[in-house]
């Protein structure tokens, strides 16, 4: 009775200052609020450092990223499967952050992998079957969710799990669609937070933007049943799948490199923004009207393969660069939010090749260099301070550019491949 007392005299006496207004609970954030907001920067996450993931990032680890990240203005990361530790180390790591600084911010789009049953096996993929493992990993994410809910604010059901070319593992969307079901099932039944969103992160063909076999009706109940849709673009692939529009038409013959290759560049822009166009009007064809994002887009800046001095030419630090700068300024613009594929470079992907293009997409090196796209923020002093794996974070080439665009090729000629 004492205590009430006091509260009430001190109600009193604000009310009589003019300040009547108690302390009220700090408004959660939920996915409606960050998505979309190009205050929120996203991007895709690992942090693995070594060739095989069965040596997973430490929490201590984590969380120098995640100050790096941080500093760099991204708020929002995606990860992909919660069967590894790192997922859940990494809620533990942002959690930890959240307790020593009451003013750090970082949420999680949670991926939870989907596979088909026989997947990374000996045996044949048997694309009609889920596997049995996804249950558990359901669980898993659903388990996360519930332990951090300030920090997981989507969760994402399979990566790349319904595209055809994902030959090693894809399902049929009935899966990706049963699944989501069962989540939003949970929101509803107040298992999990009404606000927690729900999605699939795969290629803008899964979402109906390209071939119409994917035009069915379990696609059309999923698109109606998630959250928002979380849609791949990959425009460096594309200079080898489909390279129509990164080679340089005749009318271009006489630029210069430096013009030829930013000609090159705007046309990835626009085959990633008709790619975009093409989810959306078929969303919209549908009689649905929701959220889309982009869900994984990157370039990466060294290749052996495809995309290197033998292939199409798109594989380097400036032009992957000149991507980032382009993606992020139209998607921040038309308040779109991009997962930029990735954060830092991970060679556990292609560990045989050490020049293999999945390696490279990273923002910054594993010997923790700033890649040109991000020189600014280095000018800038954002990483004053930080480290990672004990090395302060500097400029690739030295900050050198003419070093760098030395290493520059121009994309090919269309009359080249023509002979």
């Amino acid at each position: 009775m004492l205590k009430q007392i006091k509260y009430l005299t001190l109600s009193i006496v604000l009310t009589m200052l003019g300040c009547n207004d108690m302390p009220k609970e700090k408004k959660q954030i939920t996915a409606a609020d960050i998505l979309g907001n190009p205050e929120y920067l996203a991007i895709s996450y690992g942090g693995y450092r070594q060739k095989t993931r069965d040596v997973q990032p430490t929490v201590n680890e984590l969380k120098d990223d995640m100050k790096i990240l941080s500093a760099m203005g991204v708020k929002i990361l995606r990860t992909y499967n919660v069967q590894l530790a790192q997922a859940s180390n990494l809620l533990k790591a942002i959690s930890e952050l959240k307790q020593e600084d009451a003013t750090f911010e970082m949420y999680v789009m949670l991926g939870a992998w989907i596979d088909c049953q026989n997947a990374w096996t000996d045996k044949a993929p048997n694309h009609e079957v889920e596997s049995e493992q996804n249950a558990g990993e359901i669980a898993r994410a659903v388990a996360l969710a519930k332990q951090y809910p300030d920090i997981v604010k989507i969760i994402a059901v399979g990566n790349e799990a319904m595209v055809n070319w994902a030959t090693s593992y894809f399902v049929r969307p009935s899966v990706i669609l049963k699944w989501v079901n069962h989540l939003q099932d949970l929101k509803q039944q107040g298992e999990l937070p009404k606000d927690l969103w729900i999605t699939s992160s795969d290629d803008f063909s899964s979402w109906g933007g390209g071939d119409p076999s994917y035009h069915t009706k379990d696609l059309e109940a999923l698109i109606k049943a998630v959250d928002y849709i979380s849609m791949h673009t990959y425009p460096m692939h594309n200079t080898h799948y489909n390279p129509e529009f990164w080679l340089a038409p005749e009318s271009e013959l006489n630029l210069s490199d430096k013009e030829k290759i930013e000609s090159a560049m705007q046309r990835s822009l626009k085959f990633a923004q008709k790619q975009y166009d093409s989810v959306t009007n078929y969303v919209k064809s549908l009689g649905v009207d929701k959220p889309i994002h982009i869900g994984e887009t990157g370039w990466a800046t060294v290749s052996n393969g495809h995309y290197g001095r033998m292939g199409s030419r798109a594989t380097d630090e400036y032009k992957s660069g000149r991507y980032y700068e382009l993606i992020r300024e139209w998607t921040n613009k038309n308040n779109v939010s991009c997962f930029y594929f990735e954060a830092f470079d991970e060679q556990w992907k292609d560990a045989g090749n050490a020049l293999g293009s999945e390696n490279h997409f990273g923002l910054i090196n594993l010997k923790g260099q700033a890649k040109y796209a991000i020189w600014d923020l280095v000018e800038e002093g954002v990483f004053k301070g930080l480290t990672r794996d004990g090395k302060p974070i500097t400029k690739t080439y030295n900050g050198d550019k003419s070093a760098l665009m030395k290493e520059v090729l121009v994309p090919p000629m269309a009359k080249e491949l023509a002979h």
